[in-house]
This record gives structure tokens, sequence and C-alpha cells, in this order.
């Protein structure tokens, strides 16, 4: 479960392409499809990066019992800060990213953040609390919490 360039295009065709009008995921009026695509580039482009590296380091290197590079969380952490910053700004806002309902903008970092929420870098969301309650709610989405299920259930095969 990783957010990845190609993944991202594939997200945006699907819920372009197969959405039901009126459902979650993609706003017909152009402008709100605008700022939606917005904040998926910058989950592509501010977010993902110090993420995945969080990621890499906090998640993947203690499951092979590797040691993480310190001065690359601490620069991670200090990148994923600011960007956080902006998104406690845009969440007093609306409740999620994109506005008003969840869209792919919100979709787009369930990956990372369901990994993170594992590490100690839970509090640099956690002591933002528009970002701590956008994570709570898109993370217990049922969809999601599916997706959770059959990778754990995946992992323990």
């Amino acid at each position: 479960m990783s957010s990845n360039p190609e993944s991202r295009a594939i997200m945006r065709f699907i819920t372009h392409n197969y959405h039901k009008p009126r459902t979650e995921l993609v706003f017909e009026v152009p402008k709100q499809q605008g700022i939606a695509a917005t904040w998926i580039d910058v989950e592509d482009h501010q977010f993902n990066p110090p993420a995945e590296q969080l990621r890499q380091e906090l998640v993947d290197k203690t499951k092979k019992g590797l040691t993480m590079d310190k001065e690359v969380v601490a620069e991670a952490e200090a990148k994923l800060v600011k960007v956080l910053d902006v998104y406690e700004e845009r969440l007093t806002h609306s409740k999620y990213l994109g506005g008003d309902r969840f869209t792919s903008a919100d979709l787009s970092h369930l990956p990372n953040l369901y990994y993170l929420m594992g590490t100690p870098v839970k509090r640099l969301f956690e002591e933002r609390p528009n970002v701590s309650a956008w994570c709570r709610h898109i993370l217990s989405r049922p969809a999601w919490i599916k997706v959770v299920e059959m990778v754990e259930k995946n992992k323990a095969v």
C-alpha cells in the first residue's frame, strides 16, 4: 500500500470516468475540481516526499531490522511540519482538503497516513486539531477500514 505518480493518475482517471453524479471523490463544478486537483498535487509534491521518507525510515527499516537514519528522520519531519501547518490552515475553512466533502485529494493521503499513525510521527498530526480531526475522519471511513483489513489479513498469511 503506497502512493506513486502512476497510482495517482489511475485514481484520477477512475474517479473522473466512473463516478456517480453527486457522489464523493469528484466535484462536477470545474472550480471545485480545480481545488481538489490542486490538493492532490500538494499531496504528491509536498506531503508525499517527506511522508515516504518517514515511512521508509520508521516502518520499512524497522520491519527489516535495520537502523533508521536519525538525520533523515529529522529532516523529513521538519518538511512534514511545514506541510501540516498549511493543512491546518486549510482545514479551518473546510472539512476536507478539496472542500466540503471527501474527494480523491483526501484519498491520496491514506496510504502514508495509515503507516505514519503507527509511528512517533503521529504526534505531528495530533498537535494540529484540524489535521488530527481530518486524519481520524478519513482513516475511519468504512471503505478504508476494509482495505486495511485486507492488507492485515494478507500479512498474516
